[in-house]
């Protein structure tokens, strides 16, 4: 009788040592959550994220450390920013372009360059957010000035770049995906105090029958989150024969996987940003047209409108960056590969770059529905905002994504040690997004 694939975990002992440093790494960022900044008003400062502004993705991303303006307050946002920023530009600037190209050590140059654009990033916004703060009076009395400024920013800056540490750690000596892992642990302790809140107010939207819909409504799109993140497209290719040397080789079959859902999470936090951006300003003008334009965005038909069309064009905006069909028909061809009925290079480009824009479609419209149901289930029926901001929207794109590739990840140090997987010998094979 097969044993469970889960209790294999513990038979592995270099398995066993990942996942024991990567618990302890994240409990280390879990405390450094609740060690303030001093000179802080927290209570204030919590009045003022509150209420749909940017700050309140900073907040999702750092695991509530920006609400309590701890020394984890940026989270992982800069790192994130500067790995996109670099991204962008490995496509617009040639040198960069050649870099990532180079195999390890080009990688690792890459890796450099987003570090330092980590602590750039970190600076200015450590800047931004203390100039905010004083400005909004959020500070303790006596406290404010040069001296301020200069230990906030350093000690932001500091815990962001522990928080990177951290994450490398975890990726390299752990089980894999640091930074995701950070993001999913923060997001995940959200969890009982949401399932708290919707037992307390579950007269609100049925009672207990209501609140038993609901969990089935959660777990329902769950299992939506994971079919649509696995969901392929493949298009096959079919490689010639050719002799190198005295050997033979082609004549196989295969395939080229491609995503629906390719750009990940990065188009609701563009989005997000964008569409917020108005009511962040808005915090510190409290009149004017500004004020105005954050009232008809903050909610209603406008805003989901709005926020649906901004997830579609940067659904297909940053799939148009960082998936090229003439590069991948250039290097199927460079190894005598075609997909048949189709002519080799630009043909296959262009038919690659058909596909990809109808199925990116329809990724985008999955992105979108998940992300506008903390919206719905607020708004029209009676949700409490932190049980459907957890189990909707980015969170949840989040969590159930971070989980497939760490669970992907376990199962292949299971398999190449000849143990069964997690999902058992009979179920085959757990298959993650990537």
């Amino acid at each position: 009788m097969a044993e469970s694939g889960v209790l294999n975990i513990a038979r592995v002992p270099e398995l066993r040592k990942r996942v024991l440093f990567t618990l302890a790494l994240l409990a280390v960022y879990r405390i450094g959550v609740f060690v303030p900044t001093p000179g802080i008003n927290t209570e204030a400062l919590q009045k003022l994220i509150s209420g749909g502004t940017v700050f309140e993705i900073f907040n999702l991303f750092s695991g509530g450390a920006l609400e309590r303006f701890s020394v984890l307050a940026l989270g992982v946002m800069p790192y994130i920013s500067a790995s996109i920023i670099i991204q962008l530009l490995t496509v617009v600037v040639p040198s960069l372009e050649r870099l990532s190209k180079e195999g390890g050590a080009g990688r690792h140059k890459i890796t450099q360059y987003t570090r330092y654009g980590t602590v750039l990033l970190c600076l200015v916004q450590g800047l931004g957010i203390s100039f905010g703060l004083e400005q909004q009076g959020v500070l303790l009395p006596g406290v404010g000035g040069v001296s301020f400024f200069v230990v906030t920013v350093a000690t932001l800056m500091a815990g962001t770049v522990f928080i990177m540490w951290l994450g490398e750690q975890i990726s390299e000596r752990g089980i894999g995906n640091g930074i995701s892992l950070i993001i999913f642990s923060g997001i995940v302790t959200r969890i009982p105090s949401a399932f708290r809140d919707a037992w307390s107010t579950k007269e609100q939207f049925g009672g207990f029958f209501g609140f038993l819909l609901l969990l089935g409504f959660i777990f329902g799109v769950i299992a939506i989150i994971l079919f649509c993140e696995r969901a392929q497209r493949k298009i096959p290719i079919q490689y010639a024969k050719r002799v190198v040397g005295r050997k033979l080789y082609g004549g196989q079959s295969t395939h080229l996987p491609l995503k629906i859902n390719s750009a990940g999470v990065i188009p609701p936090i563009f989005a997000s940003s964008l569409i917020l951006f108005p009511a962040t300003i808005a915090q510190f003008v409290k009149e004017g047209p500004v004020q105005q334009v954050a009232n008809l965005l903050s909610t209603g038909w406008l805003h989901a409108g709005l926020y649906i069309a901004l997830i579609i064009f940067f659904t297909y905006f940053y799939t148009a960056v960082t998936f090229n069909p003439v590069d991948v028909a250039q290097n199927i061809q460079k190894y005598g590969g075609f997909i048949p009925g189709i002519r080799p290079g630009q043909n296959t480009s262009d038919y690659i770059d058909r596909i990809l824009a109808r199925i990116t479609l329809g990724g985008a419209i999955y992105i979108s529905t998940i992300c506008i149901l903390p919206q719905v289930l607020i708004e029209k029926f009676g949700i409490p905002s932190t049980l459907a901001s957890t189990f909707g929207g980015t969170s949840l794109l989040i969590v159930v994504g971070v989980a497939m590739d760490t669970l992907s990840q376990i199962e292949s140090h299971l398999l190449a040690r000849n143990y069964e997987g997690l999902l058992g010998e009979k179920s085959g094979k757990f298959r993650g997004r990537t």
